[in-house]
């Protein structure tokens, strides 16, 4: 069951309190010859996301309708029967998605247990990414007037908010990042706009929203991630940018691979390729490209690991860092030997494993990326047995990782741990009581 964000935000719009509400349902239900008994725990449970029985629902539509001037159906207030949201119309997919924000920012109890979407219902986003209807007008009436020095705003703070991540973690950047989307970022797509300002309106908060469930992701708030990853799906639809939403799809196979749902994972990889055809930058494929060989080699594939590590190879010789979007600057020299070094890793082929890694460690990258090598390169270490050189490898991993929160960094050292642990020698257990008091630092 999960939170009734647009319920949520309806009541704050309307300024009325839980048992205003019921008492105004109440109220309604007695004149229709139907006594009710609502309080505030209803109305609780209501934004927890129970649905109340028969007529109920109509008459939180009428309540809160009268109060707002204006009419209110069953989708409005989170209980309709509409669960792909993809689907929604764009003006209704609006209202929902700056509602979730707002509940997000708000910090809504039981909101970071949203639980991950999984079987057909997760594809459904997908799907309707990659087929008709398309969005034929995105231009919108309201206030304020949204120009194009709008838009660059948004799209400066999404630069600004991705340096943040990469060098403080998910966990310190996610609730800056809301707070832009829910002060600077709503009211600017309520506004009035024009179909091409929208498209390009609409593209901006894609890759502002896209951040947001970079950093719930990393922040181990997995359904919501999931949500703001479809969000960012959605709004590459309504820009027409096909290749940002194949960026988008990139970040869902990266989830899937962390979720252990390798099938998925190679299926929206490949939906990403399709999909953007020709208009999807290298840099991407290479990532799509190698993403998959990690999903294959954890499925023991080791031909169609070995076909994707081509493709991605063939791919990364073609990347032009000035003709490249700015979402996929993530995609630096060295990201595809890590890669590589890890499928390698997971395929048995040790040797050739830590000499990508080896070459991605040397390769520049940010922190964070930098983070992710060195410990790719102690796992091949200690796989080989070498623990002087994972030792010393893992404490670069620490010395980088200060001031970083993030629990998908911490996931790494708890597996490095592990490896440290087994090892049993005088200097992998200096590691491990280093990690220990690294870990005891609350996120």
């Amino acid at each position: 069951m999960e939170s009734n964000t647009l319920l949520d935000a309806l009541l704050d719009e309307a300024g009325m309190s839980r048992l205003g509400l019921a008492t105004r349902v109440n109220a309604a239900g007695a004149a229709r010859g139907k006594p009710m008994r609502y309080d505030h725990s209803s109305v609780i449970r209501w934004l927890k996301g129970q649905r109340p029985r028969d007529i109920t629902p109509e008459l939180i539509c009428e309540v809160l309708g009268e109060r707002l001037g204006r009419p209110l159906t069953l989708e409005d207030i989170g209980m309709g029967n509409s669960t792909n949201q993809p689907a929604t119309p764009l003006a209704g997919f609006i209202d929902r998605s700056t509602a979730l924000w707002r509940s997000d920012h708000q910090q809504r109890p039981g909101l970071q247990s949203t639980p991950v979407i999984t079987g057909l219902p997760a594809v459904g986003p997908v799907w309707e990414w990659e087929n008709p209807p398309d969005d034929a007008d995105v231009s919108r009436a309201g206030t304020p007037r949204v120009g194009m020095p709008d838009v660059d705003l948004l799209r400066s703070a999404r630069t600004h908010y991705e340096q943040m991540y990469r060098k403080a973690g998910g966990v310190t950047t996610r609730a800056r990042v809301l707070l832009f989307l829910n002060t600077e970022t709503a009211p600017l797509l309520r506004g009035a706009y024009s179909d091409p300002t929208g498209r390009e309106l609409h593209r901006a908060v894609g890759g502002l929203v896209a951040i947001a469930g970079i950093c719930s992701y990393d922040s181990d708030a997995q359904g919501l991630a999931q949500r703001y990853f479809h969000q960012a799906l959605r709004l590459a639809k309504a820009s027409g940018d096909r290749a940002f939403g194949g960026y988008v799809l990139a970040l869902l196979v990266n989830q899937a691979l962390y979720m252990r749902e390798y099938r998925q994972a190679v299926a929206f990889a490949e939906a990403a390729v399709r999909t953007a055809g020709h208009a999807i930058s290298p840099a991407l494929a290479c990532d799509l490209h190698a993403m998959q060989a990690k999903a294959f080699s954890r499925m023991g594939d080791q031909s169609s690991a070995h076909r994707a590590m081509t493709l991605a190879e063939t791919a990364a010789g073609q990347i032009r860092h000035d003709e490249e979007p700015a979402e996929t600057g993530y995609v630096q020299p060295g990201l595809l030997e890590a890669n590589l070094a890890d499928a390698l890793m997971r395929l048995g082929d040790t040797a050739p494993a830590q000499a990508y890694a080896t070459e991605a460690v040397a390769t520049g990258a940010h922190e964070r990326g930098r983070v992710h090598r060195l410990a790719t390169l102690t796992d091949c270490q200690l796989r080989a047995g070498d623990a002087d050189q994972a030792a010393a490898t893992a404490h670069g991993v620490l010395e980088t990782m200060q001031g970083m929160e993030s629990r998908r960094l911490n996931d790494r050292l708890l597996k490095m741990r592990r490896g440290m642990h087994a090892m049993g020698s005088r200097v992998t257990a200096e590691v491990v009581e280093r990690i220990d008091d690294t870990l005891r630092i609350p996120l």
